[in-house]
């Protein structure tokens, strides 16, 4: 997958991207179809805001944002982003507007500029683009999104035998379903939105790490544990055979397009066979090496829920239980590995925490988050994104949607004290988004937007911070700073601290 080609010369379906991808999705079952509900990295987008929306923006940032939705909300369905987005009748974005994200210490960083991040999970864009029926709900969620300005998704760059099958068979793949994952590329890249492409499942869905162990069997090994996933040769041959498979399709690479923010190695790893975590730490070693000796350029991280292990004794009290540091998953030591580019948490206070009371979750929510901010800056001196955060709105759900809406809130808060000092809270993505008539795929975590006005609105404030922050300061600036820069319509002078 990593090296896949992708070319889109068209703008009009199909405008298959000419993909020429030598590429073999660069990991299999990609979290339960980049994590089955696509709860993972990071992506650096130059938003350009449209002429005349600099000021009103700014003065945004100083309210709470509870009331900036009102009229952006309306714009979801019939109107092109308000930022500036590549031509989408067709021109392509300049090389020098459309840079691959890089780290810098404890950010990330386009060019010069910090680039933090809003986005969101669809796990299930390449399945919904293989059929022409369907393949508008992918365009149709990008819009969205980009209207209430999200600049980052996560989704499954996997799908592992089964209906819909990328991978039919170890290195044996679907060319229909590689145009789908080249044209969910290619639309993103029109829309400014970056991805974090997930490489294969922990969980069943979409095939995960239990399709590649049944493959093993099949011919003939004897094995007795998914978790022989971790350690078997055959099996790890298997999966770097997907991630350096070529597949030539057109004149692109994915490993140099800059639409392709990271690469994950799995959604939610875990290996419980193993508590002390020695199996799947000598795997991660192995693979972010493999990755990173196939692909340089992009950044990659892990894919963990950020589960503390034995080698942080003093942080397993922050878990949310006490199984969750038996998993054989160690937040600190998987992204002590070298290729690793930042660190990935995720966030169900609902699933974690069952029978607590909601402002109990709230509060771990806050403590959670702070402790893996804090980690990522005085221990690994790396970014740290909440790769999946989320609660469920279902009938018998303790949460509803006003309790989402604070949930996200709580959520954003913690990233903007971050964000004003610096520091390496790096953005965050939301669990998930679905377009209008997608009702059945809905987990009871999802979100349509043009349907959820609160929500919108509050992500909408959240993105404006966001981009004047990123499009305004260095990466050495900090919102402490006095620098003045004129309005673009000349009126005014803001300063950085005021964002």
């Amino acid at each position: 997958m990593v090296q896949c080609k992708h070319i889109y010369s068209s703008y009009t379906w199909p405008p298959y991207y000419s993909l020429t991808r030598s590429c073999c999705v660069i990991a299999t079952t990609m979290k339960t179809i980049f994590r089955e509900k696509a709860r993972g990295k990071v992506w650096m987008i130059q938003l350009i805001l449209v002429r005349g929306i600099a000021v009103a923006a700014t003065i945004l940032l100083l309210t709470d944002g509870s009331h900036a939705h009102v009229d952006r909300v309306e714009m979801l369905r019939d109107e092109l982003p308000p930022v500036q987005r590549p031509n989408v009748n067709g021109e392509m974005i300049r090389d020098e507007q459309w840079r691959m994200v890089k780290t810098r210490g404890s950010q990330f960083v386009i060019g010069d500029k910090p680039f933090y991040v809003n986005g969101f999970n669809a796990y299930w864009l390449m399945i919904l683009a293989v059929d022409p029926s369907t393949r508008g709900k992918v365009t149709e969620v990008f819009q969205q999104v980009a209207a209430v300005g999200l600049t980052v998704c996560r989704t499954w760059s996997f799908n592992d035998g089964g209906w819909r099958a990328l991978q039919k068979s170890p290195a044996v793949y679907e060319e229909n379903v590689f145009k789908a994952l080249d044209f969910v590329v290619s639309e993103a890249r029109k829309y400014r939105i970056r991805l974090i492409l997930s490489l294969i499942n922990n969980w069943d869905g979409y095939g995960g790490k239990a399709q590649y162990v049944k493959w093993a069997r099949d011919a003939g090994l004897n094995l007795t544990s998914d978790d022989d996933f971790f350690s078997d040769e055959t099996v790890k041959g298997y999966f770097k055979n997907h991630v350096k498979g070529e597949h030539v399709y057109t004149n692109v690479t994915y490993k140099d397009d800059p639409t392709i923010f990271a690469w994950e190695l799995m959604n939610e790893l875990r290996c419980t066979s193993d508590p002390t975590g020695n199996k799947l730490q000598a795997w991660i070693q192995e693979m972010a090496f493999h990755v990173k000796s196939i692909d340089p350029d992009h950044l990659l991280e892990v894919g963990a829920e950020g589960f503390y292990g034995p080698s942080s004794p003093a942080r397993l009290q922050a878990n949310p239980n006490t199984y969750a540091g038996h998993v054989g998953t160690d937040f600190i030591r998987n992204h002590r590995v070298l290729g690793v580019d930042f660190a990935s948490v995720h966030i169900y206070p609902d699933t974690w925490m069952s029978g607590a009371a909601v402002e109990a979750q709230l509060k771990f929510v806050q403590s959670w988050m702070q402790a893996h901010i804090a980690d990522a800056e005085g221990v690994l001196s790396m970014p740290v994104v909440f790769t999946e955060f989320g609660v469920s709105t279902k009938a018998r759900s303790a949460f509803n949607a006003t309790w989402r809406d604070q949930f996200v809130q709580a959520v954003y808060g913690v990233l903007l004290a971050s964000m004003r000092r610096g520091g390496a809270g790096a953005g965050g993505l939301l669990w998930q988004v679905f377009p209008e008539g997608t009702d059945y795929m809905d987990d009871g975590y999802g979100v349509v937007l043009p349907r959820a006005k609160d929500t919108a609105g509050i992500i909408s404030a959240h993105s404006k911070r966001l981009l004047i922050f990123n499009s305004r300061c260095a990466w050495s600036c900090r919102w402490g700073c006095k620098k003045e820069e004129q309005s673009e319509d000349g009126d005014d002078l803001l300063l950085h601290d005021v964002l």
